[in-house]
């Protein structure tokens, strides 16, 4: 069982470290498999929005998408099925760090200019469904910065329950 530390906080805030507290669980019946990130380290990822997505002149499989960030808008070649107008998502922008040590920088895709990338869960190593980009509710703030959005500097504690329970 996965438990972000900050729901267990909401709770009963116990004002112990994150591995003193997994030990006493442990002494309690409930063993600790491990403290994690809840993401891998990544930068630059904010919130967008999807203003339109229309066909790549020289490509089927590839849009040409406008998004917003908040003020400032930014042309994106995306080849995500699920690229559309009104989608909430998230865009690294040039100069962001994903996973894996992966910068991105401003690309020429088949003759047009993209400035970013629009992200899957997968791409930011946050889910393995790799389905599309990932979707974020319609009110989420235009150029928020993802991690800060989704709370993805929380620790998560795994835990085993024991045979016993």
């Amino acid at each position: 069982m996965k438990l972000p530390l900050s729901w267990l906080k909401r709770w009963v805030d116990s004002g112990l470290a994150p591995r003193e507290l997994g030990d006493r669980m442990t002494l309690a019946g409930f063993e600790l498999e491990s403290i994690a990130p809840a993401a891998p380290a990544f930068s630059g990822v904010v919130v967008a929005e999807t203003l339109s997505a229309e066909r790549h002149p020289q490509a089927d499989k590839l849009q040409v998408c406008r998004v917003s960030i908040g003020g400032t808008e930014l042309q994106i070649v995306c080849g995500a099925a699920n690229a559309r107008a009104g989608l909430r998502t998230a865009l690294a922008q040039v100069g962001a760090v994903l996973p894996g040590d992966l910068k991105i920088k401003a690309a020429k895709l088949r003759g047009v200019e993209s400035a970013g990338m629009l992200c899957s869960a997968k791409e930011l190593q946050i889910a393995d469904d790799h389905g599309g980009l990932l979707e974020l509710p319609l009110d989420a703030p235009l150029g928020q910065d993802i991690r800060q959005y989704l709370n993805l500097d929380d620790n998560l504690m795994t835990l085993k329950l024991t045979p016993n329970l």
